[in-house]
């Protein structure tokens, strides 16, 4: 039996916004909303599915699994991101690898990194 990744899932409490707000910075598209309690994004930058699942509280504190993404140029989408709503969490790394953690603008963190394969 081999396991897939089928999609990556967010706690939120409004999936709709949080849904928007993804799909607006990885150039992909909402293709199935479920009333707002699960909301999917797909396309654009995206090698799998993102949902965001509707809860009525998050869990606290710092998220154990978070999104690796790359970009051309560190800088600049980084700034970008903070424009959009992203949060700057810390600026990390040497000369040989460079990555800056997020967060998006329910506070889920996730880093990125420039491309450097």
């Amino acid at each position: 039996m081999t396991l897939q990744l089928g999609m990556v899932t967010t706690d939120t409490t409004d999936a709709m916004a949080l849904a928007t707000w993804w799909a607006e910075q990885t150039g992909a598209e909402i293709f199935e909303t479920n009333d707002g309690w699960y909301v999917m994004v797909r396309g654009g930058g995206l090698p799998v599915v993102l949902a965001f699942q509707k809860v009525d509280e998050v869990t606290p504190g710092k998220n154990r699994l978070h999104l690796d993404l790359t970009a051309e140029d560190l800088e600049s989408e980084t700034e970008r991101l903070l424009a959009e709503g992203a949060r700057l969490i810390e600026r990390r790394g040497d000369e040989h690898f460079r990555w800056n953690t997020l967060a998006d603008p329910d506070g889920n963190e996730f880093c990125l990194a420039g491309r450097h394969l």
